[in-house]
Protein backbone atom coordinates (compact mmCIF):
# COMPACT_ATOMS: atom_id res chain seq x y z
CA UNK A 1 0.00 0.00 0.00
CA UNK A 2 1.44 3.43 -0.87
CA UNK A 3 1.59 6.47 1.39
CA UNK A 4 -1.37 8.22 -0.17
CA UNK A 5 -3.66 5.23 0.40
CA UNK A 6 -2.53 5.08 3.99
CA UNK A 7 -3.46 8.69 4.49
CA UNK A 8 -6.85 8.18 2.90
CA UNK A 9 -7.58 5.54 5.49
CA UNK A 10 -6.29 7.71 8.28
CA UNK A 11 -8.39 10.73 7.51
CA UNK A 12 -11.55 8.81 6.71
CA UNK A 13 -11.49 6.78 9.92
CA UNK A 14 -12.15 9.28 12.72
CA UNK A 15 -11.85 7.91 16.25
CA UNK A 16 -15.28 7.18 17.69
CA UNK A 17 -14.73 5.24 20.88
CA UNK A 18 -16.95 6.37 23.74
CA UNK A 19 -15.59 9.33 25.69
CA UNK A 20 -15.66 7.40 28.97
CA UNK A 21 -13.74 4.43 27.61
CA UNK A 22 -11.22 6.71 25.91
CA UNK A 23 -10.43 8.42 29.22
CA UNK A 24 -10.15 5.07 30.98
CA UNK A 25 -7.58 4.01 28.36
CA UNK A 26 -5.76 7.32 28.79
CA UNK A 27 -5.66 6.95 32.58
CA UNK A 28 -4.27 3.42 32.41
CA UNK A 29 -1.74 4.28 29.69
CA UNK A 30 -0.65 7.37 31.63
CA UNK A 31 -0.37 5.28 34.79
CA UNK A 32 1.96 2.89 32.99
CA UNK A 33 4.05 5.86 31.88
CA UNK A 34 4.39 6.88 35.54
CA UNK A 35 5.43 3.30 36.31
CA UNK A 36 7.96 3.49 33.46
CA UNK A 37 9.74 6.52 34.88
CA UNK A 38 9.34 5.50 38.51
CA UNK A 39 11.05 2.19 37.73
CA UNK A 40 13.76 4.02 35.80
CA UNK A 41 14.52 6.79 38.31
CA UNK A 42 14.15 4.92 41.63
CA UNK A 43 17.75 3.81 41.14
CA UNK A 44 19.00 7.38 41.62
CA UNK A 45 17.35 7.55 45.04
CA UNK A 46 19.24 4.48 46.32
CA UNK A 47 22.69 5.25 44.85
CA UNK A 48 24.28 5.86 48.29
CA UNK A 49 22.84 2.64 49.72
CA UNK A 50 24.01 0.52 46.77
CA UNK A 51 27.45 2.09 46.95
CA UNK A 52 27.71 1.24 50.63
CA UNK A 53 26.25 -2.27 50.30
CA UNK A 54 28.35 -3.47 47.37
CA UNK A 55 31.30 -1.08 47.41
CA UNK A 56 30.49 0.21 43.91
CA UNK A 57 32.44 2.92 42.17
CA UNK A 58 30.72 5.99 40.75
CA UNK A 59 31.40 4.61 37.27
CA UNK A 60 29.53 1.42 38.10
CA UNK A 61 26.63 3.39 39.58
CA UNK A 62 26.51 5.54 36.47
CA UNK A 63 26.48 2.47 34.23
CA UNK A 64 23.41 1.12 36.05
CA UNK A 65 21.57 4.28 35.09
CA UNK A 66 23.16 4.70 31.68
CA UNK A 67 22.32 1.20 30.42
CA UNK A 68 18.60 2.08 30.50
CA UNK A 69 19.16 5.26 28.47
CA UNK A 70 21.36 3.29 26.07
CA UNK A 71 18.64 0.71 25.43
CA UNK A 72 16.01 3.40 24.97
CA UNK A 73 18.22 5.22 22.46
CA UNK A 74 19.05 2.10 20.46
CA UNK A 75 15.64 0.42 20.43
CA UNK A 76 12.99 3.15 20.42
CA UNK A 77 12.70 3.26 16.64
CA UNK A 78 12.80 -0.47 15.75
CA UNK A 79 10.46 -1.49 18.58
CA UNK A 80 8.00 1.28 17.69
CA UNK A 81 8.02 0.10 14.10
CA UNK A 82 7.36 -3.44 15.30
CA UNK A 83 4.46 -2.21 17.46
CA UNK A 84 2.86 -0.46 14.48
CA UNK A 85 2.87 -3.74 12.61
CA UNK A 86 2.16 -6.20 15.44
CA UNK A 87 -0.40 -4.23 17.46
CA UNK A 88 0.00 -1.38 19.94
CA UNK A 89 -2.08 -2.82 22.79
CA UNK A 90 -0.23 -6.13 22.73
CA UNK A 91 3.09 -4.32 22.53
CA UNK A 92 2.28 -2.07 25.49
CA UNK A 93 1.25 -5.06 27.60
CA UNK A 94 4.44 -6.98 26.81
CA UNK A 95 6.68 -3.94 27.36
CA UNK A 96 5.14 -3.09 30.74
CA UNK A 97 5.38 -6.71 31.88
CA UNK A 98 9.07 -6.80 30.90
CA UNK A 99 10.07 -3.66 32.80
CA UNK A 100 7.92 -4.68 35.79
CA UNK A 101 9.56 -8.09 36.07
CA UNK A 102 12.98 -6.56 35.44
CA UNK A 103 12.41 -4.04 38.25
CA UNK A 104 11.53 -6.98 40.51
CA UNK A 105 14.81 -8.50 39.37
CA UNK A 106 16.59 -5.37 40.59
CA UNK A 107 15.08 -5.96 44.05
CA UNK A 108 16.42 -9.51 44.06
CA UNK A 109 19.89 -8.74 42.66
CA UNK A 110 22.81 -9.83 44.84
CA UNK A 111 25.66 -8.05 43.10
CA UNK A 112 26.56 -5.47 40.48
CA UNK A 113 26.45 -7.92 37.55
CA UNK A 114 22.93 -9.14 38.36
CA UNK A 115 21.72 -5.57 38.83
CA UNK A 116 23.23 -4.55 35.49
CA UNK A 117 21.41 -7.40 33.69
CA UNK A 118 18.14 -6.44 35.40
CA UNK A 119 18.56 -2.80 34.43
CA UNK A 120 19.29 -3.91 30.85
CA UNK A 121 15.83 -5.50 30.71
CA UNK A 122 14.26 -2.44 32.33
CA UNK A 123 15.59 -0.44 29.39
CA UNK A 124 14.44 -3.09 26.92
CA UNK A 125 10.89 -2.91 28.24
CA UNK A 126 10.76 0.87 28.41
CA UNK A 127 12.47 1.59 25.09
CA UNK A 128 9.42 2.24 22.91
CA UNK A 129 6.68 2.73 25.49
CA UNK A 130 6.43 6.51 25.16
CA UNK A 131 6.00 6.55 21.40
CA UNK A 132 3.63 3.57 21.28
CA UNK A 133 1.57 4.84 24.22
CA UNK A 134 0.95 8.30 22.77
CA UNK A 135 0.16 6.81 19.34
CA UNK A 136 -2.52 4.62 20.92
CA UNK A 137 -4.01 7.54 22.85
CA UNK A 138 -4.18 9.84 19.83
CA UNK A 139 -5.96 7.12 17.85
CA UNK A 140 -8.99 7.16 20.19
CA UNK A 141 -9.42 10.90 20.75
CA UNK A 142 -10.51 13.70 18.39
CA UNK A 143 -7.76 15.41 16.40
CA UNK A 144 -8.48 18.75 18.07
CA UNK A 145 -7.17 17.38 21.38
CA UNK A 146 -3.77 16.27 20.11
CA UNK A 147 -1.70 19.09 21.62
CA UNK A 148 -3.35 18.66 25.02
CA UNK A 149 -2.93 14.90 25.04
CA UNK A 150 0.65 14.97 23.79
CA UNK A 151 1.69 17.61 26.31
CA UNK A 152 -0.04 15.79 29.17
CA UNK A 153 1.38 12.41 28.24
CA UNK A 154 4.93 13.65 27.83
CA UNK A 155 4.66 15.50 31.15
CA UNK A 156 4.10 12.11 32.75
CA UNK A 157 7.83 11.52 32.39
CA UNK A 158 8.57 14.48 34.67
CA UNK A 159 5.93 13.45 37.21
CA UNK A 160 7.09 9.83 37.21
CA UNK A 161 10.73 10.84 37.67
CA UNK A 162 9.93 12.94 40.71
CA UNK A 163 7.70 10.23 42.18
CA UNK A 164 10.31 7.54 41.56
CA UNK A 165 13.08 9.46 43.28
CA UNK A 166 10.90 10.84 46.08
CA UNK A 167 8.92 7.72 46.99
CA UNK A 168 11.89 5.46 46.36
CA UNK A 169 14.04 7.47 48.75
CA UNK A 170 11.43 7.38 51.52
CA UNK A 171 10.91 3.63 51.16
CA UNK A 172 14.65 3.00 51.12
CA UNK A 173 15.15 4.90 54.38
CA UNK A 174 12.39 3.06 56.21
CA UNK A 175 12.39 -0.40 54.61
CA UNK A 176 15.65 -0.81 52.69
CA UNK A 177 16.63 -0.31 49.07
CA UNK A 178 15.28 -3.68 47.89
CA UNK A 179 11.77 -2.63 48.88
CA UNK A 180 12.14 0.54 46.79
CA UNK A 181 12.52 -1.58 43.67
CA UNK A 182 10.00 -4.16 44.86
CA UNK A 183 7.17 -1.70 45.43
CA UNK A 184 7.81 0.01 42.08
CA UNK A 185 7.67 -3.41 40.43
CA UNK A 186 4.45 -4.32 42.24
CA UNK A 187 2.81 -1.06 41.14
CA UNK A 188 3.73 -1.68 37.50
CA UNK A 189 2.72 -5.36 37.45
CA UNK A 190 -0.66 -4.71 39.08
CA UNK A 191 -1.33 -1.87 36.66
CA UNK A 192 -0.39 -3.89 33.57
CA UNK A 193 -2.66 -6.72 34.76
CA UNK A 194 -5.57 -4.27 34.93
CA UNK A 195 -4.56 -2.85 31.55
CA UNK A 196 -4.58 -6.32 30.02
CA UNK A 197 -8.16 -6.90 31.22
CA UNK A 198 -9.57 -3.49 30.29
CA UNK A 199 -7.77 -2.51 27.07
CA UNK A 200 -7.75 -4.82 24.05
CA UNK A 201 -7.46 -4.29 20.31
CA UNK A 202 -10.85 -5.96 19.93
CA UNK A 203 -12.62 -3.57 22.33
CA UNK A 204 -11.07 -0.57 20.65
CA UNK A 205 -12.18 -1.85 17.25
CA UNK A 206 -15.69 -2.81 18.33
CA UNK A 207 -16.32 0.67 19.73
CA UNK A 208 -15.62 2.34 16.41
CA UNK A 209 -18.60 3.09 14.20
CA UNK A 210 -19.48 4.22 10.69
CA UNK A 211 -16.16 3.38 9.15
CA UNK A 212 -16.22 3.05 5.40
CA UNK A 213 -15.33 -0.21 3.68
CA UNK A 214 -12.54 1.53 1.85
CA UNK A 215 -11.07 2.83 5.10
CA UNK A 216 -11.30 -0.59 6.74
CA UNK A 217 -9.51 -2.24 3.85
CA UNK A 218 -6.83 0.42 3.75
CA UNK A 219 -6.34 0.39 7.50
CA UNK A 220 -5.97 -3.37 7.47
CA UNK A 221 -3.05 -3.13 5.08
CA UNK A 222 0.47 -2.32 6.16
CA UNK A 223 2.77 0.30 4.77
CA UNK A 224 5.73 -1.38 3.16
CA UNK A 225 9.15 -0.97 4.65
CA UNK A 226 10.25 0.92 1.54
CA UNK A 227 7.40 3.41 1.94
CA UNK A 228 8.03 3.92 5.65
CA UNK A 229 10.80 6.52 5.53
CA UNK A 230 9.13 8.74 2.91
CA UNK A 231 5.94 8.78 4.98
CA UNK A 232 7.86 9.81 8.10
CA UNK A 233 9.57 12.69 6.29
CA UNK A 234 6.99 13.43 3.61
CA UNK A 235 6.87 17.23 4.10
CA UNK A 236 9.25 20.03 4.97
CA UNK A 237 6.95 21.02 7.81
CA UNK A 238 7.25 17.72 9.66
CA UNK A 239 11.03 17.71 9.16
CA UNK A 240 11.22 21.19 10.69
CA UNK A 241 8.99 20.12 13.59
CA UNK A 242 11.33 17.23 14.39
CA UNK A 243 14.33 19.57 14.39
CA UNK A 244 12.63 22.48 16.19
CA UNK A 245 11.35 20.22 18.94
CA UNK A 246 14.79 18.67 19.42
CA UNK A 247 16.49 22.06 19.66
CA UNK A 248 14.00 23.31 22.26
CA UNK A 249 14.55 20.14 24.29
CA UNK A 250 18.28 20.96 24.18
CA UNK A 251 17.43 24.02 26.23
CA UNK A 252 15.13 22.16 28.60
CA UNK A 253 17.55 19.29 29.15
CA UNK A 254 20.51 21.58 29.80
CA UNK A 255 18.75 23.85 32.29
CA UNK A 256 17.09 21.07 34.30
CA UNK A 257 20.23 18.91 34.36
CA UNK A 258 22.39 21.74 35.69
CA UNK A 259 19.79 23.29 38.01
CA UNK A 260 20.98 21.41 41.15
CA UNK A 261 24.56 22.54 40.49
CA UNK A 262 23.43 26.09 39.78
CA UNK A 263 21.51 26.27 43.05
CA UNK A 264 24.46 24.79 44.92
CA UNK A 265 27.03 27.19 43.47
CA UNK A 266 25.08 30.45 43.30
CA UNK A 267 22.63 30.02 46.19
CA UNK A 268 24.91 27.99 48.49
CA UNK A 269 22.18 25.36 48.88
CA UNK A 270 23.30 22.03 50.32
CA UNK A 271 23.05 19.06 47.97
CA UNK A 272 19.78 17.71 49.38
CA UNK A 273 18.00 21.07 49.32
CA UNK A 274 19.29 21.83 45.83
CA UNK A 275 17.99 18.46 44.64
CA UNK A 276 14.54 19.02 46.12
CA UNK A 277 14.33 22.51 44.66
CA UNK A 278 15.42 21.24 41.24
CA UNK A 279 12.73 18.57 41.45
CA UNK A 280 10.16 21.32 42.00
CA UNK A 281 11.37 23.01 38.81
CA UNK A 282 10.96 19.66 37.02
CA UNK A 283 7.35 19.52 38.24
CA UNK A 284 6.82 23.07 37.00
CA UNK A 285 8.05 21.98 33.57
CA UNK A 286 5.61 19.05 33.59
CA UNK A 287 2.65 21.23 34.56
CA UNK A 288 3.69 23.69 31.86
CA UNK A 289 3.63 20.97 29.22
CA UNK A 290 0.03 20.14 30.15
CA UNK A 291 -1.04 23.80 30.23
CA UNK A 292 0.65 24.73 26.96
CA UNK A 293 -0.86 21.75 25.16
CA UNK A 294 -4.32 22.65 26.43
CA UNK A 295 -4.16 26.30 25.50
CA UNK A 296 -2.79 25.41 22.06
CA UNK A 297 -5.78 23.15 21.34
CA UNK A 298 -8.18 25.72 22.76
CA UNK A 299 -7.15 28.39 20.26
CA UNK A 300 -6.31 26.13 17.29
CA UNK A 301 -9.59 24.27 16.81
CA UNK A 302 -10.40 25.85 13.48
CA UNK A 303 -6.89 26.68 12.34
CA UNK A 304 -4.27 23.93 12.81
CA UNK A 305 -1.44 26.22 11.69
CA UNK A 306 -1.88 28.15 14.95
CA UNK A 307 -0.25 25.21 16.69
CA UNK A 308 3.00 26.32 15.10
CA UNK A 309 2.28 29.92 16.12
CA UNK A 310 1.98 28.78 19.72
CA UNK A 311 5.20 26.75 19.45
CA UNK A 312 6.97 29.90 18.25
CA UNK A 313 5.45 31.91 21.11
CA UNK A 314 6.49 29.37 23.74
CA UNK A 315 10.07 29.45 22.43
CA UNK A 316 10.26 33.25 22.45
CA UNK A 317 8.56 33.84 25.79
CA UNK A 318 10.60 31.16 27.58
CA UNK A 319 13.78 32.64 26.08
CA UNK A 320 12.78 36.08 27.36
CA UNK A 321 12.05 34.94 30.92
CA UNK A 322 15.18 32.79 31.16
CA UNK A 323 17.39 35.52 29.70
CA UNK A 324 16.07 38.07 32.17
CA UNK A 325 16.55 35.60 35.03
CA UNK A 326 20.19 34.95 34.21
CA UNK A 327 20.99 38.66 33.88
CA UNK A 328 19.96 39.61 37.42
CA UNK A 329 21.57 38.67 40.76
CA UNK A 330 20.63 35.47 42.56
CA UNK A 331 17.55 35.91 44.69
CA UNK A 332 13.76 35.41 44.87
CA UNK A 333 13.04 37.40 41.69
CA UNK A 334 15.51 35.29 39.72
CA UNK A 335 13.89 32.09 40.96
CA UNK A 336 10.46 33.38 39.93
CA UNK A 337 11.69 34.26 36.45
CA UNK A 338 13.43 30.90 36.14
CA UNK A 339 10.19 29.19 37.13
CA UNK A 340 8.21 31.13 34.50
CA UNK A 341 10.76 30.29 31.82
CA UNK A 342 10.88 26.61 32.76
CA UNK A 343 7.06 26.51 32.82
CA UNK A 344 7.06 27.37 29.09
CA UNK A 345 10.38 25.92 27.88
CA UNK A 346 8.90 22.49 27.06
CA UNK A 347 5.54 23.91 25.97
CA UNK A 348 6.42 23.06 22.38
CA UNK A 349 5.99 19.34 23.10
CA UNK A 350 2.19 19.45 22.65
CA UNK A 351 2.12 21.47 19.40
CA UNK A 352 5.02 19.46 17.97
CA UNK A 353 3.35 16.15 18.73
CA UNK A 354 0.06 17.35 17.24
CA UNK A 355 1.76 18.46 14.02
CA UNK A 356 3.63 15.16 13.68
CA UNK A 357 0.36 13.27 14.18
CA UNK A 358 -1.41 15.43 11.62
CA UNK A 359 1.27 15.11 8.96
CA UNK A 360 1.95 11.37 9.12
CA UNK A 361 -0.35 8.36 8.57
CA UNK A 362 -2.10 7.05 11.67
CA UNK A 363 -0.95 3.53 10.86
CA UNK A 364 2.67 4.53 11.60
CA UNK A 365 2.11 7.00 14.44
CA UNK A 366 4.15 4.94 16.90
CA UNK A 367 7.09 5.07 14.49
CA UNK A 368 6.52 8.79 13.85
CA UNK A 369 6.57 9.52 17.58
CA UNK A 370 9.66 7.37 17.93
CA UNK A 371 11.28 9.64 15.32
CA UNK A 372 10.20 12.69 17.32
CA UNK A 373 11.58 11.08 20.49
CA UNK A 374 14.89 10.41 18.75
CA UNK A 375 15.07 14.03 17.62
CA UNK A 376 14.30 15.24 21.14
CA UNK A 377 17.05 13.03 22.55
CA UNK A 378 19.74 13.21 19.86
CA UNK A 379 19.41 16.96 19.23
CA UNK A 380 18.30 17.96 22.71
CA UNK A 381 18.39 15.93 25.90
CA UNK A 382 21.65 14.10 25.15
CA UNK A 383 23.90 16.96 23.94
CA UNK A 384 22.30 19.74 26.02
CA UNK A 385 23.84 18.93 29.44
CA UNK A 386 27.13 17.82 27.85
CA UNK A 387 27.64 20.94 25.73
CA UNK A 388 26.69 23.16 28.65
CA UNK A 389 29.29 21.40 30.78
CA UNK A 390 31.99 21.89 28.14
CA UNK A 391 31.26 25.59 27.96
CA UNK A 392 31.04 25.87 31.76
CA UNK A 393 34.54 24.43 32.13
CA UNK A 394 35.85 27.39 30.15
CA UNK A 395 33.67 30.33 31.21
CA UNK A 396 31.69 29.21 34.26
CA UNK A 397 28.20 27.75 34.65
CA UNK A 398 26.27 31.03 34.67
CA UNK A 399 27.91 32.22 31.45
CA UNK A 400 27.38 28.81 29.86
CA UNK A 401 23.67 28.91 30.61
CA UNK A 402 23.46 32.39 29.08
CA UNK A 403 25.13 31.09 25.91
CA UNK A 404 22.99 28.00 25.41
CA UNK A 405 19.80 30.07 25.72
CA UNK A 406 20.33 31.14 22.11
CA UNK A 407 19.52 27.58 21.02
CA UNK A 408 15.96 28.62 21.85
CA UNK A 409 16.13 31.32 19.17
CA UNK A 410 17.37 28.73 16.68
CA UNK A 411 14.40 26.51 17.57
CA UNK A 412 12.14 29.53 17.02
CA UNK A 413 13.57 30.08 13.56
CA UNK A 414 12.99 26.43 12.60
CA UNK A 415 9.36 26.58 13.77
CA UNK A 416 8.92 29.80 11.75
CA UNK A 417 10.10 27.95 8.63
CA UNK A 418 7.66 25.14 9.44
CA UNK A 419 4.78 27.60 9.68
CA UNK A 420 5.69 29.21 6.34
CA UNK A 421 5.71 25.81 4.63
CA UNK A 422 2.61 24.40 6.35
CA UNK A 423 -0.07 25.59 3.88
CA UNK A 424 1.90 24.35 0.89
CA UNK A 425 2.58 20.99 2.52
CA UNK A 426 -1.03 20.56 3.57
CA UNK A 427 -2.14 21.17 -0.02
CA UNK A 428 0.41 18.58 -1.15
CA UNK A 429 -1.00 15.96 1.25
CA UNK A 430 -4.57 16.78 0.17
CA UNK A 431 -3.52 16.27 -3.44
CA UNK A 432 -1.99 12.91 -2.57
CA UNK A 433 -5.18 11.77 -0.87
CA UNK A 434 -7.31 12.95 -3.77
CA UNK A 435 -5.09 11.13 -6.22
CA UNK A 436 -5.32 7.92 -4.19
CA UNK A 437 -9.13 8.01 -4.34
CA UNK A 438 -9.19 8.06 -8.14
Amino acid sequence: MNIANAMVADYQEAPSVSRTYAWVVFALTFGLLLSDYMSRQVLNAVFPLLKAAWGLSDTQLGSLSGVVALMVGLLTFPLSLLADRWGRVKSITVMAAVWGLATLGCALANNYGEMLVARFFVGLGEAAYGSVGIALILSIFPANMRSTLTGAFMAGGAFGSVLGMGIGGVIAVHMGWRWSFGIMALFGLVLVSIYRLVVTEQRLTLQKSEVTTEAKEAAAARISWRAMLPSLFSTRTVKCVYVGSGLQFFLMGAILAWMPSYLNRYYAMPTDKAGVTAAMFLLIAGVGMVFCGGITDRFSRNNPSRKLTFAIAFCLISFTFLSLALQIPAGPLQLVLLGLGIFLVAGTSGPAGAMVAGLTPTSIHATAFATLTLANNLLGLAPGPFVTGLIADKVGLLAALRVILFIGLLATAVFVIAKRKYSHDLAYLDAMRAKARI
